[in-house]
C-alpha cells in the first residue's frame, strides 16, 4: 500500500513537471513576435516589388504594429528585443532615440523630423536584411558572396550554374539575377559585398539599378514591343482570374494613379512608379499613422511626453503580460 501511494505521488509529480514545461513553452511562444527579414525582391500580383509596409495591415484590416516598431528602431532584431523589455526600460531607450530624432533640440518631434528618421530606419532595415541574407549565402564565411554561392543559396542546389539543370522559368530568373548582379558589382570582380550586396538585394531602392528594372519590366509586359505598357498589357493574364468589378478598380488605378500624363499607356518613369514602391510615400503614410494615434492635444506636433505615453505604439513592450505569466509559473512551481 505504501509503495502504491509513493508511485501515485511520483506519477502526479511527473505529470505536473511535464505540464510546467508545456506552460513555459507556451509563454516563450507567446512573447516572440515575428519580426523577420524578407528581401524586398518579393513581388506583388501585378509584378511590382512588394512595398516595405506590405504587412502593416492584413486583408481583414487588422493592424500589425511590427512595422511601426521597426520604422522607429531601424532593426527587426532590436524591435523584437524591445518587445521583451519592462515598460520603463522601453521608455528609457525610446527617449534616447527621441534625442537623436529631435534635430532642433526642442524636445518635440515634428512631421519632417519623424519622416527623416523613418527613411533612415528603412535604409538600416535594408542593410540588416541584406546582411542576414549574405550570411545565409556566404558558404565559406569570408563576408562576400560569389555568383556560385548565390546560385546554391537561391536555387537550393549544390550544383554550379554550368551543370545545373533548370526549367525555363528558373532560367529566366537566373538571367535576370545575373544582370542585376553585374549592375551591382561596381568593381567588376564578380563578387558582391557591402553596398554592392545591399544594392543587389534591394535593387528597387538604388537609382543605378532602376534602368535594369525598367528594361526587365518592358521585356515581361510589353507584348507588342512599342516601348510602353497599355492597360491590357498591365492586366495581362490576371484578367482571367478576376471579375468585372476588379477590372473596373484596376482601370481606375491605371488611369488616375499610374498614367500621369493621361495618354492611355505607361512610359518610363510611369512604369517605375508602378513597379517600384516609393519609400517616401510609405514614410509619409507612417508619419500620419503615428501622429493620429499619439498626438493627444492635436497640435500637429509630438512632444516627448506624448510619444512616451504611447511608447507601445512606437517600440512595443509585452513585458507586463510576460511578467504575469511568469508569476503564474512560479506559483505553480511552489505547489509542486
Amino acid at each position: 500500500m505504501v509503495i502504491s501511494t509513493t508511485l501515485h505521488k511520483s506519477s502526479c509529480r511527473l505529470t505536473m513537471i511535464f505540464a510546467l514545461i508545456f506552460v513555459i513553452a507556451l509563454v516563450d511562444a507567446a512573447v516572440v513576435h515575428s519580426h523577420s527579414s524578407h528581401l524586398n525582391k518579393e513581388r506583388e500580383e501585378d509584378g511590382a516589388y512588394s512595398p516595405r509596409n506590405r504587412l502593416h495591415a492584413s486583408d481583414s484590416g487588422e493592424h500589425n504594429n511590427e512595422f511601426d516598431h521597426e520604422s522607429i528602431v531601424g532593426s527587426a532584431k532590436e524591435a523584437e528585443e524591445y518587445d521583451h523589455l519592462p515598460p520603463e526600460e522601453a521608455k528609457r531607450r525610446l527617449r534616447i532615440l527621441l534625442t537623436k530624432m529631435d534635430l532642433n533640440r526642442d524636445e518635440q518631434i515634428d512631421k519632417k523630423e519623424l519622416k527623416a528618421w523613418i527613411l533612415r530606419s528603412f535604409k538600416m532595415l535594408s542593410v540588416e536584411e541584406a546582411q542576414e541574407h549574405l550570411e545565409d549565402a556566404d558558404e565559406n564565411g569570408d563576408g562576400k558572396v560569389t555568383w556560385n554561392e548565390y546560385i546554391v543559396d537561391a536555387y537550393g542546389t549544390d550544383e554550379s550554374e554550368e551543370t545545373l539543370t533548370i526549367d525555363k522559368e528558373n532560367q529566366q530568373l537566373i538571367e535576370d539575377d545575373r544582370i542585376m548582379w553585374k549592375a551591382a558589382d561596381r568593381n567588376g570582380d564578380d563578387v558582391l559585398e557591402g553596398d554592392e550586396w545591399v544594392a543587389f538585394s534591394h535593387p528597387e531602392e538604388h537609382p543605378d539599378m532602376l534602368p535594369h528594372i525598367l528594361k526587365q519590366t518592358l521585356r515581361d509586359k510589353d507584348t507588342d514591343q512599342d516601348g510602353s505598357i497599355s492597360f491590357q498589357e498591365y492586366i495581362g493574364d490576371r484578367g482571367k482570374e478576376h471579375d468585372k468589378e476588379w477590372l473596373h478598380v484596376e482601370k481606375d488605378k491605371f488611369d488616375h494613379e499610374l498614367d500621369k500624363d493621361g495618354d492611355g499607356k505607361l512610359n518610363g518613369n510611369e512604369i517605375l512608379s508602378w513597379v517600384v514602391p516609393s519609400n517616401e510615400d510609405i514614410a509619409e503614410e507612417e508619419v500620419l499613422h503615428l501622429f493620429s494615434t499619439s498626438d493627444d492635444d492635436e497640435n500637429d506636433i509630438l512632444s516627448f511626453d506624448e510619444i512616451l505615453d504611447h511608447h507601445d505604439t512606437f517600440v512595443g513592450s509585452e513585458a507586463t503580460d510576460y511578467g504575469d505569466q511568469l508569476h503564474n509559473i512560479h506559483h505553480f512551481q511552489d505547489e509542486l
